[in-house]
């Protein structure tokens, strides 16, 4: 018998993608509508997402095989949601990202910024949570993760040597700063998405600690998990931080096509930039206080013994900063394109000035025509186009009597490695996902059921989403989470005359909350490898860290989003034919001001 369930288990993929479908084939039988039939493709695909018996990237085609053929969709518009605006903007940030990556210009400020804040307990914390969100704003929060980790585990093997043979000779390498170390009894983390995918942890026993004082293993802990939460809480800064945040402005564009850009690098950032601190921060403290204890003197590094071993450490980061050498033509050209591109983001449709893009590329009501993920491309191809070296010609090492050229900054190769196309697929089929619940009246009909919950609080209902959606990511990718639940609380805003915004952006930033479990997202899965860790330290940890996200969401939503999003109105473009009383009715009035 027990053989039996064991077979039953190793064969759990293939039989559920096999008996799901049919079971759920009823539905769209005995109810032969479109929003049946949608809401069959819905299910399946939602089921297949959160049990991943497919990859979560084939799971995204369904819609091309299951709408045509359900008489949902033509196949040509259904293809045409899989590489739309916010798939570009995806692929032209990750090109900047990965050039940062490759000319390591990421590590030589993760070192900087270190060297700069200092490394006594309570500031290491807090100067390794800022380098770690800084960059998790900008590149992959795994990426990220898996640079500062072993920076994080060499820092503290030597504020916690003896006295007696601690100093590092000047100029020797680290071995332990290094991403990929060489020996069989090296960790592996595999990941194969951006922020959110299948993460195989292989743990090492080189890398279990060894028998340490009490106080050092929890220092080391909060040391590992302040890395893992940073990146997580980082990524929500930008519009391109983290895969959700591109899912909201896809499906806003989809669902609400003349929004008039409304979800934006520049209003995105407002909103989410001050959110993003004020969690930073409270989760510094939270860590601060749970592994470091209240005695703050102590924290600070205050007393001569403190001292000497941060003195220790800040060698160690001394010596591998300068292992690095001056900065290179690439990383300076790199940091050059990299600046550029933040400032044309914000300036080109900022909405409290006439930005570049109104004023060069407008269209016949004055917006740009140009969009964020046009500049984010238009850097791109720059990469593939400056050399990486001070032009020049030099001999061919290869053959000496030829003269070659230097390698540009970015090239195919590199970025066909790195590139997660995976997520683009992802993305393409949350997009094509919502517009099929939009055509199938699929929306219209949740949104019409939804009703009752006109007569409760707008803040009680942000609330109960954040909670939810928090909940919902910490077993399942932000990114099917955020696909599956913002077309459903976007017809659920336009049912009650809420702005769709109100309960949409809480929602999104919810879906980075996942700080209880090593499979909740891929820098958990790479800390928690690393040794150290139990499956409850994260657990108690990030409980109450997702308790604070979601208190801060809720202020974020009802203080500062509503003059950058106007949500004290139901807007124009979120009105249709069931909604066409919400702006009469109410007088355009739909959410209390806070």
């Amino acid at each position: 018998m027990a053989t039996c369930w064991q077979g039953l288990w190793a064969y759990r993929s293939y039989l559920l993608v096999f008996f799901l479908p049919i079971l759920l084939l009823p539905l769209p039988i005995f109810i032969p509508t479109k929003e049946a039939s949608c809401a069959y493709s819905i299910i399946i695909m939602a089921l297949f997402w959160c049990t991943e018996a497919l990859p979560l990237a084939v799971t995204a085609l369904f819609p091309i095989v299951l709408y045509p053929l359900m008489g949902i969709m033509d196949a040509s518009e259904v293809c045409l949601e899989y590489f739309k605006d916010s798939n570009i903007l995806f692929v032209g940030g990750l090109l900047v990202a990965i050039a940062v990556e490759h000319w390591n210009l990421h590590k030589r400020i993760a070192l900087r910024v270190l060297l700069i804040i200092g490394v006594r307990p309570a500031l290491l914390l807090l100067g390794f949570m800022l380098v770690t969100a800084f960059l998790s704003m900008w590149i992959s929060n795994t990426a990220t993760t898996a640079m500062m980790v072993p920076i994080a585990h060499a820092v503290l093997d030597q504020l916690h040597q003896p006295p007696t043979g601690r100093k590092a000779e000047k100029g020797s390498n680290n071995p332990a700063f290094e991403l990929q170390e060489p020996g069989p009894q090296k960790e592996v983390t595999k990941f194969d998405e951006k922020d959110n995918g299948q993460v195989h942890p292989i743990p090492a026993a080189s890398l279990e600690p060894t028998a340490r004082p009490q106080e050092q293993v929890r220092f080391s802990q909060g040391m590992s998990l302040c890395v893992c939460y940073a990146a997580s809480i980082g990524g929500i800064a930008t519009l391109t931080g983290t895969t959700p945040n591109l899912v909201l402005q896809g499906q806003v564009n989809s669902l609400f096509p003349k929004n008039g850009n409304v979800v934006n690098f520049a209003s995105w950032f407002g909103f989410a930039f001050p959110t993003m601190v004020i969690l930073l921060v409270l989760s510094w403290l939270w860590l601060q206080i749970l592994f470091l204890g209240f005695n703050f003197r102590k924290n600070f590094g205050f007393g001569e013994q403190a001292q000497e071993r941060a003195q220790a450490a800040f060698r160690v980061i001394q010596t591998e900063h300068k292992l690095l050498g001056p900065m290179s033509f690439a990383e300076k050209a790199v940091s050059v394109l990299f600046v550029t591109l933040v400032v044309l983001w914000f300036t080109r449709e900022p909405g409290f000035f006439v930005g570049w893009g109104n004023l060069a590329f407008p269209d016949k009501d004055g917006n740009s025509m140009a969009s964020d993920g046009t500049v984010a491309i238009f850097i791109g191809v720059i990469l593939f186009l400056v050399p990486s070296k001070i032009p020049g010609l030099t001999r061919d090492p290869e053959n000496p009597g030829r003269l070659k050229a230097p390698p540009a900054l970015l090239n195919w190769k590199t970025v066909n490695e790195k590139m997660p196309w995976n997520i683009v697929l992802l993305l393409g089929g949350g997009f094509a996902l919502a517009k099929g619940s939009e055509k199938s009246g699929l929306s219209e009909w949740l949104g019409k059921k939804l009703t009752p919950l006109e007569n409760v609080p707008p803040p009680a209902i942000a609330l109960i989403i954040s909670l939810l959606v928090a909940t919902f990511t910490e077993c399942t990718s932000n990114v099917a989470t955020t696909t599956l639940f913002l077309p459903i609380l976007a017809s659920m805003a336009q049912a009650i005359c809420l702005h769709p915004l109100y309960v949409m952006l809480p929602c999104t930033l919810a879906a980075s909350l996942a700080f209880m479990l090593p499979v909740a997202t891929p820098p958990n899965a790479i800390v928690f490898s690393f040794g150290g860790l139990k499956v409850s330290d994260m657990a108690r940890t990030g409980f109450l860290l997702n308790i604070i996200g979601v208190l801060v969401i809720t202020l974020a939503i009802n203080s500062w989003s509503y003059p950058i999003f106007n949500l004290h109105t139901f807007p124009s473009w979120a009105d249709t034919n069931n909604t066409a009383n919400c702006l009469a009715i109410q007088g355009n009035i739909t959410t209390p001001s806070p």
